[in-house]
């Protein structure tokens, strides 16, 4: 079995509704995600030929999902009150609204999602929300 792994990261702001701790408030981390592919065989067309997949492809296809979560503050639905988002879009934050608790378990599986509907086998994908802390998820 090939394998390849690829990493990217994004910043980004999160609170986690209902902990009691100091995640409760609004903080940050700089999220490394690294997800690894899989295959049996290596490729034979001439463009990809004795390639898992083409590296530049799979950095590219990460680069993009990880863009849309870069410097945003990240908020599971319906964890805020209304008025307080309202206020939030009004100051114009820039927010994306996820409808898990955005932990890094959850993180692992939402960039699994994402790159398997790429078409990848992905094998496993890893999130550092902090240089020591790791989640991951495979299937």
């Amino acid at each position: 079995m090939y394998k390849l792994t690829t990493e990217n990261s994004f910043d980004g702001a999160h609170f986690l509704a209902e902990y009691d701790g100091k995640c409760r408030n609004i903080h940050g981390h700089r999220w490394r995600v690294l997800v690894e592919i899989q295959c049996e065989n290596l490729r034979q067309d001439r463009q990809q030929r004795e390639m898992c997949v083409d590296f530049a492809n799979l950095k590219e296809d990460l680069k993009v999902e990880t863009e849309k979560l870069d410097h945003a503050f990240i908020i599971e639905k319906d964890s805020l009150k209304q008025k307080t988002f309202e206020a939030l879009m009004d100051e114009n934050f820039e927010m994306v609204v996820v409808d898990f608790r955005p932990t890094a378990e959850n993180f692992a599986k939402y960039f699994y999602d994402k790159m398997k509907a790429k078409g990848y086998n992905v094998s496993e994908v890893k999130i550092y929300e902090t240089p020591n802390n790791c989640a991951s998820y495979s299937e």
